[in-house]
This record gives structure tokens, sequence and C-alpha cells, in this order.
């Protein structure tokens, strides 16, 4: 991986997996989460920071991330460039079963940018490890979704609208990441 800036775009679990789920993904929280991915991928090329495109896999399972099964890809409509890094992990953050942190460190990246499905699971736990790690993490919440967690076990049910602002909440007031929308970090960075 090279770099011009010392930011890089981390697009987490935009793969295929996830539509294959076709119940939740109809649910999804946040239609627009590929449109706004999109988005910042060609800002990030526009202006020379690196991309990353991050897939989970669970080998063996015979599910959706098995990539036995075909599925662990990046979705169809994002294709990622050639030249960008590709990085396949089998935890839930990006760094713990992944080389990232070296690629990143290497590159001489200080700032991680994230976007990708699942906010408050694989791109929480990303920007959480990336703060500890001590990068400097925008959260673009907007550019990420999820799906209702249901009541069961004498738990509440949780909307995906609520986990997203309860995320968007939590990393910023414990200092993990500062939030931003795609068209906020997108016209930000442009006027730079």
């Amino acid at each position: 991986m090279t770099a011009s800036s010392d930011t890089a775009l981390l697009v987490i679990d935009a793969q295929e997996s996830f539509r294959q789920r076709t119940s939740d993904w109809a649910a999804t929280a946040n239609p627009a989460v590929l449109d706004n991915i999109a988005r910042l991928v060609e800002h990030a090329r526009a202006i020379g920071d690196p991309v990353v495109w991050i897939t989970h896999s669970e080998p063996l399972s015979g599910g959706v991330f098995d990539p036995a099964v075909g599925f662990v890809r990046v979705i169809s409509e994002l294709g990622p460039g050639e030249d960008e890094a590709a990085v396949t992990k089998t935890t839930i953050n990006a760094f713990t079963s992944t080389d990232l942190q070296a690629r990143l460190e290497g590159a001489g990246i200080r700032r991680v940018v994230i976007c990708g499905i699942r906010t408050e699971q694989c791109c929480e736990t990303t920007a959480r490890v990336a703060a500890d790690l001590g990068f400097d993490v925008e959260f673009v919440t907007d550019a990420t979704t999820t799906s209702a967690i249901p009541a069961r076990g004498g738990l509440a049910a949780v909307t995906g609208d609520e986990i997203m602002r309860r995320t968007e909440s939590i990393l910023s007031a414990r200092g993990f990441a500062t939030i931003t929308a795609t068209r906020t970090r997108t016209a930000a960075t442009a006027a730079a």
C-alpha cells in the first residue's frame, strides 16, 4: 500500500454475504449506505487517500461468510481498484486477525476513516481498536448500516436506528472517534 496522505479509508464488510440474508438486508437501517460508501471511495481516490477493502470470512462454517460458498467478496457496485489493498479478517475487528496495522503504519497512515456494514459490530469494534492502536479515527455513520435486534431472552428489542445513534454517541463521548457524515467528510477534504 502506498499513500500520498496520512489518511486511509477503511471499507469494512461491504460484501455480498450480507445481501444473501435477504430479509435482513431489506430491513437495513440505512438504505443509502452503498451510495454513501461509493461517494467516500470516489472522494478518497480523488484526493489520494488509499482505500482498504476489508471482508469478513468464517471458513468451514457453511454459511454466507464461508469463502467456499462464494459470497465473501466486495459488493459488486463498489468495485475495488486493482491497486487498492484487500484484507480478509476472521475476527470482528479488522486488526486482530490481519496485518492491517502493519500495512497502515508502513504507509505512514495516522488517520483512518471508517465505513461499512454492521455499524455496532465490525465498524465500531474496528474504530475502538484503531483508537487503542494510536490512530485518529473518523467514523462516517451514514456510510454504515445495521439491522434491528429483536427482543429475546428477557432483553429489549433495539431498532437499527437506535443502534446507529448509540454507536456514534459512545464512540464520540468516550473518545474513540470523531463522528462525521459523508457530505461533511467529502466537502471538508475537497476544500483542503
